[in-house]
């Protein structure tokens, strides 16, 4: 629903927030959990420009599960309370520069489910594995998902430890193709009790709010363990989280209907309204010799085949309960051209064709001191920019490797 929180021309009066290109300007108002100075608790903040704004007047405690249990209606009201709190004309309040804020998990999370929903992904993985018949025949029918491992999520800017781990039959050692993987994840709340599914008419009101994910792949662990189960060891060594959570009220502006299906879906995941969103998402990396950012590629969450909301409906179509706090992410966020490719197993297509860095450089996979940095961004004319923030981690060797 669009209102006055998305006025294009509602202007702060924090200066920096009304900068052409700014990720979190007043029409944004993204939450997140930080400490600054020498504080001992951590606390709720909205990112605003170049700051970040105390969040106490409306949200306490030290993380965000007790907002996303609110009821959708609520969580729209108080966004618009802070939208005029921070509107140009309102009483100035104190506020602490981003750069000061050590900002941490958004919300304590309880349990994180990783989805398959780009077609183009699956296609182009399908076709490495299976040439003959690259998409399973489940896959335009059901969203497939894996259940991760919500202790190894870390927030933007924590290292990744390169993992050990079974590499092929009595080989066992530090993964040779560590990877990341460019997805869009949600946050989840209020949800239903045990038994209760979700309707999808009903299932974007348990969507919080986004952010960005890296969910980090050691591929040969994962070509060695993933049958029949699927993956484990391979991937839950650490998942990066961009820190603020942008709720779906800031998005309004950029849905739009989602990509055709040529498939019918069974109703309880069929879509009445638009319920897509076009997210640029990017990759960008750093290594040790290349210091200026490289962009590895660049897709939009437009081109999924499943939405978020097919996503919470089929989650908790069996009854399974979700709560405040639970994290789902989307698979590689890959599209139809080659720069869309959402990870290096897709980009170098199973590390046969490198990826060449400006320096003279290649890489197949990534090596110890790379640094990955995802960015998220929507724009459309007409509608103020919204930021996702960043979502970035750097290598380090194995231990024992």
């Amino acid at each position: 629903m669009i209102d006055e929180t998305h006025d294009p021309e509602l202007k702060s009066w924090v200066e920096s927030a009304n900068r052409s290109g700014c990720d979190f300007p007043i029409q944004n108002l993204p939450l997140g959990v930080f400490r600054a100075g020498n504080d001992e608790l951590p606390r709720v903040g909205i990112a605003i420009g170049d700051f970040v704004l105390d969040a106490r007047p409306w949200l306490s405690g030290e993380s965000l599960n007790a907002y996303m249990a609110l009821p959708a209606t609520q969580r729209r009201d108080l966004r618009r309370a802070i939208s005029q709190a921070l509107a140009q004309g309102s009483p100035t309040r104190p506020l602490i520069p981003q750069g000061e804020c050590r900002m941490l998990l958004p919300a304590s999370i309880g349990d994180y489910t990783d989805f398959y929903a780009s077609i183009h992904h699956a296609t182009n993985v399908g076709r490495m594995f299976r040439p003959d018949n690259p998409l399973l025949p489940n896959y335009k029918h059901v969203p497939i998902a894996y259940h991760g491992r919500a202790s190894s999520i870390v927030p933007s800017g924590t290292p990744v430890r390169r993992p050990l781990g079974q590499l092929s039959q009595g080989r066992f050692g530090p993964t040779q193709e560590l990877d990341y993987e460019v997805e869009l994840g949600a946050f989840l709340g209020p949800g239903n009790a045990l038994g209760k599914p979700i309707p999808i008419a009903e299932s974007e009101r348990h969507i919080a709010g986004v952010c960005l994910v890296n969910d980090w792949s050691a591929r040969d662990i994962q070509r060695w363990e993933y049958q029949p189960l699927g993956p484990f060891l391979a991937k839950s060594f650490s998942t990066s989280i961009s820190p603020w959570l942008v709720t779906l009220e800031a998005l309004e502006p950029f849905r739009l209907s989602a990509a055709p299906h040529d498939t019918p879906v069974l109703p309880y995941l069929e879509n009445a309204a638009p319920a897509a969103f076009d997210i640029t998402l990017e990759a960008w990396l750093q290594t040790p010799t290349v210091r200026d950012p490289f962009r590895l590629s660049r897709a939009s969450f437009r081109d999924m085949y499943w939405t978020l909301a097919q996503m919470v409906a089929h989650h908790a179509s069996n009854g399974c309960p979700l709560r405040p706090g639970d994290l789902i992410a989307s698979g590689t966020v890959s599209g139809p051209d080659r720069e869309n490719r959402g990870c290096l197993l897709e980009q170098t297509w199973k590390g046969s064709e490198p990826v060449n860095l400006p320096n003279g450089e290649n890489r197949l996979f990534l090596q110890d001191g790379d640094e990955v940095t995802l960015t998220g961004y929507c724009e459309r004319r007409g509608w103020a920019r919204i930021g996702l923030g960043v979502c970035s981690g750097a290598l380090l060797p194995a231990i024992n490797g």
